[in-house]
């Protein structure tokens, strides 16, 4: 908790010009960055937009968050005592920085000193067991004693067990739609205690949104992230929790599972990930004994993060036979960018800028691992 802050800072007006340009359409995390390594500055990007798309063949004009709608987010934020933490800034939650593509802008409710404890995520079934909630309640009690943050989706069943049991250590929820708009409604006593009371909540979403089924896999995305290793106390073959457990894997995250009967369909997904190498946890000790020697790894550098403005030559757009024909090697199957790039004998940075004007236009799919494919009308 006393580990020195580093990072930037971001101007007002760069944190209005960042919401605008997040919010804008065709605009997610991957493109962010592309954009402001592209351009410079978040508020350059807004500008060039247009032109972009225009060069991506987009068939329509692209819609651009006005700075009244940021201002009015902004405003919504500070109302309810929230803040706007851009990637790099000193309060930007470290861990999340390690992920592919990571949100450049988040909102964060509640004390921000929460994301320097070492983070373990507790997930599990919204319908569980009441052996299974009274094990969450053991191990995040036990944990947040240890010193560790919890992590979880604020969701019924093991999430609020996780939640409740470390209110007075300290405990993230991990939201779906907007801050203000906590999800379930009957955990809206909880929301409020977990900002109170030394946790936080955090969204990349904005203000006023409401969660829908697709917002949850987006969300079991940070959660995964935001955490040295996830542990799933019940889960059944479909749940949501086996997302957060394959992200987790993804990231190179530890990835411990509770056993549970097989009798119990709440605990088919769970097994599965034993079977599938995850940590069988039947104790709070299984997990610290895996934990310790990452938490006592020396703290990564913050500075190679993106930075507010960054000074880049600017890049000449290809001409329109080299476009055409780079973008003729694209289909609906998904193809690696490296092999774009040595295929169509073009530099990377130009491969990267028709990519990005692509995407902007709504004509790009981009895929895990580095591939991407063509969306056709």
């Amino acid at each position: 908790m006393n580990e020195e802050k580093k990072g930037i800072r971001l101007s007002d007006s760069q944190r209005l010009s960042w919401l605008r340009l997040i919010r804008s359409e065709n605009v997610g995390p991957a493109t962010f960055r592309d954009l402001i390594v592209h351009c410079g500055s978040a508020s350059d990007a807004l500008e060039m937009l247009p032109e972009l798309v225009r060069r991506g063949g987009g068939g329509r004009p692209i819609r651009i968050a006005s700075l009244q709608d940021a201002e009015r987010e902004m405003q919504a934020a500070t109302k309810m005592g929230a803040v706007f933490v851009g990637i790099g800034e000193p309060d930007y939650p470290r861990y999340l920085r390690q992920c592919d593509n990571p949100p450049p802008l988040v909102a964060i409710k509640g004390n921000p000193e929460v994301f320097r404890l070492p983070p373990v995520a507790i997930e599990g079934a919204r319908n569980a067991s009441l052996v299974g909630i009274k094990f969450a309640r053991m191990i995040a009690r036990e944990l947040g004693e240890a010193g560790y943050a919890i992590i979880s989706g604020l969701a019924r069943g093991i999430d609020t067990a996780a939640h409740e049991a470390s209110l007075d250590y300290g405990t993230v929820a991990v939201m779906a739609g907007g801050l203000d708009v906590p999800y379930p409604p009957e955990n809206l006593n909880l929301y409020k205690a977990i900002s109170a009371r030394n946790g936080a909540a955090i969204s990349e979403m904005p203000f006023g949104w409401d969660p829908r089924a697709r917002d949850f896999p987006r969300r079991n995305r940070i959660i995964a992230a935001l955490s040295l290793g996830l542990v799933v106390v019940e889960a059944a073959e479909r749940s949501g929790s086996l997302i957060s457990a394959r992200l987790a894997g993804e990231l190179g995250r530890l990835v411990f599972a509770v056993p549970g009967s097989p009798l119990d369909p709440r605990a088919k997904g769970t097994n599965g990930l034993l079977k599938n190498g995850a940590i069988v946890t039947t104790s709070t000790e299984d997990i610290l004994t895996a934990l310790t020697p990452l938490v006592e790894r020396p703290a990564f550098d913050d500075a190679a993060f993106l930075a507010p403005d960054m000074d880049f030559p600017p890049i000449n757009p290809p001409d329109e036979t080299d476009r055409d024909r780079f973008v003729n090697l694209l289909g609906p199957v998904p193809v690696d960018i490296d092999d774009l790039i040595r295929t169509s004998e073009l530099h990377p940075s130009v491969v990267m800028l028709i990519l990005l004007e692509l995407d902007l236009a709504g004509r790009l799919q981009r895929h895990s691992g580095g591939h991407v494919s063509l969306v056709y009308a």
